[in-house]
């Protein structure tokens, strides 16, 4: 009887290497890839600081424990997981390229960032009826916006995406892989893993986009109903002063809202549309990178409110 041979550790590492994804995140440009590693580094590291001190300013501040700086808390922990997400992958990938990914790591940034993007959609939409009531319904926000419901409502948000992101990427992952395995991003998205798929994906690409239209744009045209009753019960205001405070608790939450739906329903609404790699990268920054470290500097520079919390955190005043 022939002696049963094992095969040689160097045979599995090889097969693992073959199933291996590979980020090709901008590598049209490889000299600018050492200057975007520090611009992308600076980025994360004021990410991770401006929404940082949001959730430190909101969570310690009495002045700041209302419904709005309370979501306005939860917004800045999605922001800080997203970063957490993308931002390290993608400097491995400019200061490594080439380097590995596993199937199953590029699975689970794709549900963390699918998850991520939904918790922050519907976040944006509660923001947007918070603001609705605060304004359009001043005598009954209080009874409405109760500790319980603010609780319930982040709840929601927060746990709302993880069914759906696993059920898509559960699905994707499933396909049969061929070809060589470079994804042409800077992070596992459903766009360029489509590209690699060698199998009918018609009623998977039909299915994101029945689920982008409810998570992307259904919210947003929620948040762009609020916003037009808003703008109506700020012009039926007598007092000058009274509709330039009103629409400035709103000019914030409402540069976010442009600047987050503008960018992820682009890419979203049509995974395999005929816009370039390129393209698709420098967009999808502006809702993984840009977009997480404007939000503080928006929501701070124009609040007096959140710059006194500041000095009182900070200076013990």
């Amino acid at each position: 009887m022939p002696p049963s041979w094992a095969a040689p550790p160097w045979a599995n590492q090889s097969r693992a290497r073959e199933l291996e994804f590979v980020l090709l995140g901008f590598a049209h440009v490889p000299a600018l890839r050492p200057m975007l590693a520090v611009l992308f580094l600076a980025a994360f590291l004021l990410t991770m600081l401006g929404n940082s001190l949001i959730v430190l300013l909101t969570s310690l501040d009495v002045g700041l424990r209302t419904p709005m700086y309370f979501f306005l808390r939860q917004l800045a922990l999605v922001e800080i997981c997203f970063s957490l997400d993308v931002a390290p992958r993608l400097l491995v990938t400019l200061l490594q390229p080439g380097r590995g990914v596993s199937p199953t790591s590029c699975a689970l940034q794709m549900l963390l960032v699918l998850s991520c993007v939904t918790s922050e959609c519907f976040l944006l939409t509660v923001m947007a009826w918070d603001r609705f009531l605060a304004i359009c319904r001043p005598l009954r926000y209080g009874a409405i916006m109760s500790p319980q419901l603010c609780y319930l409502l982040a709840a929601t948000c927060w746990l709302s995406g993880i069914p759906v992101s696993l059920f898509l990427t559960i699905w994707l992952f499933n396909f049969p892989f061929c070809g060589p395995r470079g994804i042409r991003h800077f992070f596992c998205d459903i766009a360029p893993l489509l590209s690699l798929v060698c199998a009918d994906t018609s009623v998977f690409e039909a299915t994101v986009f029945v689920v982008t239209v409810l998570v992307i744009m259904v919210p947003f045209c929620l948040i762009a109903a609020s916003y037009v009753m808003i703008l109506a019960a700020v012009l039926r205001m007598p007092s000058a002063s009274g509709r330039h405070k009103a629409l400035s608790t709103c000019a914030s939450h409402l540069i976010v809202v442009i600047l987050f739906y503008g960018t992820t329903g682009v890419i979203h609404l049509r995974p395999k549309a005929s816009y370039s790699p390129e393209s698709k990268q420098v967009v999808s920054l502006s809702y993984t990178m840009v977009t997480p470290m404007l939000n503080p500097l928006i929501y701070s520079l124009r609040n007096k409110e959140v710059k006194a919390a500041f000095g009182r955190v900070c200076c013990g005043r």
